[in-house]
């Protein structure tokens, strides 16, 4: 038998000890999916901050209100927003009942593949789409329609379900603030009722802590039955100056966090970061071309340009996802 000499031993329990300190510190890191750096601790000073009885800094769980944008900041949103993409395919479903908008734009951009043609529609072309493709259901069919969409469509770089194509760090950071007492709300300018289909199920976030862009609802009856109809006409866009409008009318307090990633998170993030007391902000940045995409200010999808700009001066902590995140998805070494 071998015997190692005295040196040997030592030098190996002293590697033995150094794996098993290193393996119980990652076990223990509410964060694991983020590099360290002056965003992760940015972060975590925080919240410690915040949640410290006595502390200069401390907030009660109450009004530990935080706020996330949807798309590019909790999944991703390129080539095109994942919503747009579901009325684009609703609408190709669709048209068999109307031949009219085979040469109707922005519906003939949809048929013929044209994303030039669909992108220079503007937000009204979008709003037709929406209008055409998520109206004159009742809210349980529209859930049900989007349910189906989100289980058999697959995104065209990944070839995965949308719904993976979520944010592993930002999904740590959900579960980092609910386990320091936050409430954690989703804000965003996409669908309300297209949202909460998956939002508690993808980020443990239940319905009525999302925010969203609406269409009119009524009530009826039909069949003996009271359902909620969707409308074809806006009731409220929840984007830009609408986010903080949003925020008031629907959660009531103003947040001490807020999350994004683009200039339409602009206003929600001088709002909740102008508030008295311990605040935070933050934006996602996407730089990793090879992981995800890489984009900012002359994006037609997310365009970060003028909030870019603000962070330095807000103090808000700009994440570089291709520096600041080892892990962007999940199904992703």
């Amino acid at each position: 038998m071998h015997t190692r000499s005295p040196l040997t031993r030592t030098l190996l329990f002293v590697a033995t000890c150094s794996l098993i300190a290193s393996t119980s510190a990652r076990a223990e890191d509410p964060l694991p999916s983020w590099n360290d750096g002056p965003r992760k601790s940015a972060l975590v000073r925080f919240v410690s901050s915040v949640v410290e009885e006595g502390g200069t800094n401390y907030v009660s769980a109450a009004e530990r209100i935080a706020v996330f944008d949807n798309d590019g900041c909790l999944w991703a949103e390129q080539p095109v927003y994942f919503q747009l993409q579901f009325a684009i395919d609703r609408v190709k479903q669709l048209a068999v009942d109307h031949p009219e908008w085979k040469t109707e734009q922005p519906f003939k951009a949809v048929f013929d593949g044209d994303r030039k043609a669909l992108a220079a529609a503007g937000e009204e072309g979008v709003l037709k789409l929406v209008m055409a493709s998520h109206a004159g259901m009742t809210t349980e069919e529209f859930a049900a329609v989007v349910k189906d969409w989100l289980r058999t469509a697959k995104h065209p770089r990944f070839d995965r379900p949308y719904c993976e194509l979520v944010y592993q760090p930002m999904l740590e950071v959900l579960s980092y603030l609910r386990a320091n007492e936050f409430k954690t709300y989703i804000v965003s300018g996409g669908g309300v009722d297209f949202m909460r289909v998956f939002a508690e199920e993808v980020y443990g976030v239940p319905p009525e802590q999302v925010v969203g862009s609406s269409i009119a609802t009524k009530f009826e009856v039909r069949n003996g039955k009271p359902v909620l109809v969707r409308l074809a006409e806006i009731d409220f866009i929840n984007d830009k100056t609408g986010k903080p409008v949003g925020i008031h009318k629907f959660i009531g307090r103003r947040p001490i966090a807020a999350f994004g990633n683009s200039d339409g998170d602009l206003e929600m993030l001088q709002w909740t970061t102008a508030g008295q007391g311990a605040r935070f902000g933050m934006i996602v940045h996407h730089t990793d071309a090879q992981r995800e995409w890489a984009y900012d200010r002359q994006s037609h999808i997310g365009r970060l340009d003028k909030a870019l700009d603000e962070a330095e001066t807000h103090g808000w902590n700009v994440v570089d996802m291709k520096r600041d995140w080892n892990r962007v998805f999940s199904f992703a070494e």
